[in-house]
């Protein structure tokens, strides 16, 4: 279906390709998982698939793609996009219309399809994708997670014969993921449709792909093939939670799914349950919400919400989409005006406040990253936060982020003469925050030439500068992969520790069992459960993580298993 042969290409502003001498085959009727670190070039890789590279992002290009047959440089990308449906990374930037259904239509519309076959093929698509009953709606309106859905549904509208997604689930719940995932393998089994998606999540993954493409960090190809064949070489933690515990105990096949590792499971001598953990007492409220609605055009989303957030909490907020998560968020922001209720905010009433004034005290990553960015290089995404704080007026006395063990203003390394306005304390913050975040190769460069996931780390890097009391995340693991997301979380809960209030929007299961200290759980709107992680999670048909599937009782990590599990059981069982 697809073959890239010896393909290079660099971007116009970047010093090293981002694909190097790429030799790839897709067979026609394949389900190819495209795998591996932020930055490692695969949605470049994905976008020689459907000609945006090279025609629309300029730059050198080398070598040489076909797809169906055709040289994607001499067959333009209106003509390909018959052959190729293609959904990116973030899909609000690929709708244009104000209504679903209208938007589904559009590229039906563009090559001139029979309107009776545009209807049909509208209906079919609301049905397969399960958003019938977004119609209407104004894809502005929607959640991020039914956004991705109506970008699926617009991209399968003209029957391609091949199509690619760019972490298509990043932004749905466990079940709306399964319900697209099971959508696609029907479409490919049944209909021998070819599918490529990258994804950071094996986990979901995996078990619907017959083939897997794995790129090392560096960029380099690390496997490609069967699923099964290949599924050893990948980094360990890229595995999938169940996956992982296989390769640890030496299981052979190793599991890819709940359900091969069952009964392997059932073999080890694993205790009732996890040790009980030690809980840190949270300091006093940082947020507080008394009766608090909130509706979107006049719909309610949550009503009558009593919710406090304490400084030292790591609170991950859960529910499906569309259940008011980033409403909630924003809510908290000022962005969004409660229709009754009270929020304080440290003991004031900030309901009616200016987000601007309770931005002093709170740090925002919204769930589309790339808004808050818009310097020309990564450095000054930063030394603005820093510089913002001073002449605000309200910088003395502020809390100064510390998680790198600085002890002085002392400023090091050389500075360019455009931060001649930056005091040497905030200059040593910001190459501080730079290392933290594995962001000062990249300080020179501009923040549209990054990956998805590097573009998250320099806005969450750039919120943090400020030192806020209060950090309220939305999906902040979206593109990242699994080393970066450990760092995240590592660093959320030094910033717990700190005192911080953390509040993250998420549906990465496997995070919060790592890290959250508490779960809001929404849904129907208003709260379903406020509880630990263990109690909330544990059990759940759809937000459980796959290590509580697979042993049931409170089990949640892996790290929890293999620390509990007799030493006999890390040496290859005998099979």
């Amino acid at each position: 279906m697809a073959e890239l042969s010896k393909v290079t290409y660099r971007y116009p502003t970047a010093v090293v390709p981002a694909l190097h001498h790429v030799n790839w085959t897709v067979p026609e009727g394949s389900f190819v998982v495209l795998a591996g670190g932020s930055g490692s070039g695969k949605s470049t890789l994905l976008r020689c698939l459907n000609g945006l590279v090279p025609h629309f992002s300029g730059g050198e290009f080398g070598g040489m793609v076909t797809v169906a047959g055709h040289d994607t440089r001499r067959y333009g990308t209106r003509r390909l996009s018959r052959e190729v449906g293609f959904v990116f990374q973030d899909p609000e930037s690929q709708l244009l219309t104000s209504r679903v259904d209208d938007e589904i239509a559009f590229s039906l519309e563009q090559h001139g399809i029979a309107h009776h076959t545009l209807r049909a093929r509208v209906e079919e698509m609301l049905e397969l994708l399960g958003i019938v009953e977004l119609r209407e709606r104004d894809p502005a309106t929607l959640s991020g997670g039914e956004r991705q859905r109506v970008a699926v549904a617009a991209a399968l509208a003209l029957h391609p014969r091949l199509l690619v997604l760019d972490e298509p689930t990043s932004q749905l719940d466990p079940w709306g993921a399964e319900d697209v995932l099971a959508a696609l393998t029907r479409l490919n089994d049944d209909l021998g449709l070819t599918i490529v998606l990258a994804e950071h999540r094996l986990e979901r993954v995996l078990s619907h792909a017959d083939r897997l493409r794995y790129l090392g960090r560096d960029g380099s190809l690390t496997v490609d093939g069967p699923v099964g064949e290949v599924i050893a070489d990948v980094d360990r933690p890229a595995l999938p939670p169940v996956t992982r515990i296989g390769q640890a105990l030496g299981w052979q096949p190793l599991p890819l799914s709940i359900k091969e590792g069952r009964a392997l499971a059932r073999r080890l001598d694993l205790p009732a349950a996890p040790p009980a953990t030690e809980v840190r007492t949270p300091g006093a409220a940082a947020f507080a919400l008394e009766g608090v609605s909130l509706a979107h055009d006049d719909v309610p989303v949550l009503k009558e919400i009593d919710l406090s957030i304490r400084s030292g909490e790591l609170v991950a907020l859960m529910g499906r989409n569309g259940s008011g998560k980033t409403t909630l968020l924003r809510a908290l922001m000022g962005f969004h005006r409660p229709r009754r209720g009270r929020v304080e905010l440290f003991g004031r009433d900030v309901t009616t406040e200016d987000p601007a004034i309770i931005g002093r005290d709170v740090g925002y990553l919204p769930q589309l990253p790339g808004s808050l960015l818009f310097a020309n290089r990564v450095a000054d995404e930063l030394t603005f936060t820093l510089t913002h704080r001073r002449n605000d007026g309200h910088g003395s006395g502020r809390r100064v982020w510390r998680p790198f063990g600085l002890k002085d203003a002392q400023a090091s390394g050389p500075r360019r003469a455009s931060d001649h306005m930056l005091f040497n304390s905030e200059w040593t913050v910001a190459e501080s925050v730079l290392n933290r975040f594995g962001l000062a190769e990249m300080a020179e460069r501009h923040p549209r030439d990054l990956s998805g996931g590097e573009r998250e780390r320099v806005a969450l890097a750039a919120v943090l500068a400020g030192g806020p009391r209060v950090l309220l995340l939305d999906e902040p693991t979206r593109g990242m992969d699994a080393w970066r997301k450990a760092e995240l979380g590592t660093l959320l809960r030094e910033l717990a520790g700190e005192g911080v209030a953390i509040v993250l929007a998420t549906h990465d299961v496997e995070l919060v069992a790592s890290y959250a200290t508490r779960v809001v759980l929404l849904g129907g709107g208003g709260i379903i459960a406020d509880d630990s992680p263990r109690d909330v999670l544990a059990g759940s048909l759809t937000f459980s993580p796959q290590v509580n599937r697979l042993f049931g009782s409170a089990w949640l990590t892996v790290e929890d298993v293999l620390a509990a599990l007799p030493r006999r059981h890390l040496a290859p069982p005998d099979s």
